[in-house]
């Protein structure tokens, strides 16, 4: 699915700003077709945000269920003849959508977009209606899955609670821009793209495959970044060569280089950024352009005060910066797709990216704490065919979304399922070879939980790195660094020997509430943060085949109230506010540039 983009074909509107919103506290919604007239009881909600942070109640902040959105909007009068598309760019956790009185589309999957021809429903020159019922309701069968649970309540009645497996606060809302955009008739719909270099040569190729609607010609040219054409071809599918190519290399904006790829279709004119990079893994190495890539960096949350996990171009900025200062390479989108913004700006700054689907907690055996009872996880009536058929849409949906991106990298396929199970072979093999028909350009992984070793894994001989998330001195050893240290390089020495993959660390960490000092160092201070990632740094220098280390997490980030949680968690580098913990001095130091 193309992002919108302002072309001399097509005009694009974000409908950001303040909607109409209520809460179904009874379900009423659909019954009463509120989509037909204003919505009762509506209040200000600002588009993009969370709306669980801008509450003052309890029981609006963990709502269960729906809530209803609604603005007017004017169609310009020079859309006349145009076709009008309407575009959700996340919708948390599903929605439905209503262009007056006419329902248009449903979606279900919180982090991708969702877009609809709404030409024959709106009238340029005159309002449009728009109305976005927003379900936060998970089950067994959604990506990521949870539980709607009964709980009492003191006036007799039953009411529900959401519980969910995923360790982050469960946000809700329509957590990114909504567009009205025009294309004309004739048009392009998608762009695949794939892209090779040769180091030795200098050389690199673009292969392309157009999807179009419509009659007309089909042509693609391709330009520097000074704009000036270097390549060009005729037809919806070819290659175009370049004998002299600027490569894509991370490292920062000056290395990341971006050409432009522009297809035309009849009228329709749309640009695509694209850079020309090779990506590989060859033995135990990971390879970008021929040459062995060492990951630096974080897990990273869309999170922050009072917006949640909405998009904040703020935010973002100030999260590339830190980056940058720290000496930080990569990151992983854990644990779901980012915004289409996020990319973007990875593309333009020379930041690697690892894309993930929503597909976390899916092993329900670690959720003793959220009510649901210990249980084996793929099964009927669990983890079943269901919610690999939802999961294989999440695969879809993202690689074609996300394929374009030369600062994507590798697809992870989900984060600490129980792959100790049997049955998690059975789950995961038509999902890893959908993700390979889709895009076998870029390497797979499927992210390994603390407790499931090399011996019991099902799945580490599906993918291609192996990505362990090991949190020895903490959760496990806790406090005991030097007891730590031995069972970490123990089980690393097993996993690089019986895989001969590449070994890649996506989360080890410790929890620290900035301010807290303690000598010696205790768990929970900055010192004992600093001395555990030290360690385990130490750790992964010493054993080659482990191919770099992203720390568990970038920054503090809300959860759901647990009492192992101290206003969420506190695992962050830098505080929630992007200010420093002491461990972010030693980190850059580890990484400065040799």
């Amino acid at each position: 699915m193309l992002p919108p983009r302002d072309t001399t074909s097509r005009d694009c509107r974000r409908l950001d700003g303040l909607w109409d919103f209520t809460f179904d506290l009874g379900d009423q919604g659909r019954e009463g077709q509120w989509w037909r007239a204003p919505l009762p009881g509506r209040r200000p909600m600002p588009v993009p945000s969370s709306y669980n942070d801008l509450v003052t109640e309890a029981f609006e902040r963990d709502h269960v269920g729906e809530v209803w959105y609604q603005r007017s909007v004017l169609v310009p009068a020079g859309w006349a003849g145009a076709r009008v598309v309407l575009r959700c760019d996340a919708v948390a956790h599903s929605g439905t959508v209503w262009v007056d009185d006419v329902e248009v589309a449903s979606h279900v999957g919180g982090y991708t977009p969702f877009e609809v021809d709404v030409t024959d429903h709106v009238t340029p020159g005159e309002d449009a209606r728009i109305t976005i019922c927003v379900d936060n309701r998970l089950a067994l069968d959604t990506i990521p899955p949870g539980l709607v649970q009964p709980v009492p309540r003191a006036d007799g009645a039953t009411g529900e609670r959401q519980a969910y497996f995923h360790d982050f606060f469960n946000y809700s809302g329509l957590h990114r821009s909504v567009w009205l955009y025009t294309r004309p008739e004739a048009h392009v719909e998608a762009v695949t793209v794939t892209t090779t270099y040769e180091p030795a040569a200098g050389s690199g190729a673009v292969d392309y495959a157009v999807r179009v609607s419509g009659a007309g010609e089909t042509s693609v040219r391709l330009l520097d970044g000074d704009g000036v054409p270097v390549a060009a071809a005729a037809g919806a599918r070819g290659q175009l060569v370049l004998e002299r190519a600027r490569p894509w290399q991370p490292g920062s904006r000056d290395t990341a280089h971006l050409y432009r790829l522009e297809v035309t279709h009849g009228g329709d004119v749309y640009p695509l950024d694209i850079g020309v990079r090779s990506v590989s893994v060859v033995g135990n190495q990971f390879l970008i352009n021929g040459k062995p890539f060492v990951f630096k960096g974080f897990g990273m949350h869309e999170d922050l005060a009072l917006r949640g996990k909405a998009h904040d171009d703020v935010r973002m900025v100030r999260d590339f910066a830190l980056l940058a200062w720290i000496g930080a390479n990569s990151f992983r989108t854990s644990h779901y797709p980012y915004a289409d913004e996020v990319l973007d700006h990875a593309d333009r700054e020379g930041i690697v990216v690892i894309s993930e689907t929503a597909a976390t907690g899916l092993h329900l055996s670690l959720n003793a704490m959220t009510g649901v009872p210990m249980q084996d996880t793929f099964k009927p009536g669990g983890i079943d065919e269901r919610t690999q058929a939802a999961h294989l849409q999440a695969v879809r949906e993202l690689i074609a979304r996300d394929a374009h991106h030369p600062s994507v990298v590798m697809w992870s396929l989900a984060n600490e399922p129980n792959t100790a199970e049997p049955a998690a072979r059975t789950y995961f093999e038509p999902i890893v070879a959908l993700a390979r028909e889709l895009d076998p350009s870029r390497p797979l992984t499927i992210v390994n939980v603390g407790g499931t070793e090399p011996e019991t894994d099902t799945v580490a001989e599906l993918v291609d790195v192996i990505c362990l998330n090991r949190y020895f001195g903490w959760y496990f050893r806790s406090g005991d660094l030097t007891a730590a240290e031995v069972t970490l390089e123990d089980e690393l020495r097993r996993w690089l020997g019986q895989y001969g993959k590449p070994v890649l660390i996506t989360e080890f960490g410790a929890d620290a509430v900035a301010g807290l000092h303690s000598l010696p160092p205790r768990m929970w201070s900055e010192e004992f943060q600093t001395d555990l990632i030290a360690m385990s740094v130490r750790v992964f220098r010493r054993n080659e085949g482990v191919i770099g280390e992203h720390v568990w997490n970038f920054a503090d980030f809300m959860t759901a109230e647990q009492y192992h949680r101290v206003v969420g968690n506190r695992k962050g580098v830098f505080t929630r506010e992007r200010e420093p913990k002491a461990v972010a001095f030693t980190l850059r130091d580890l990484w400065a540039p040799e």
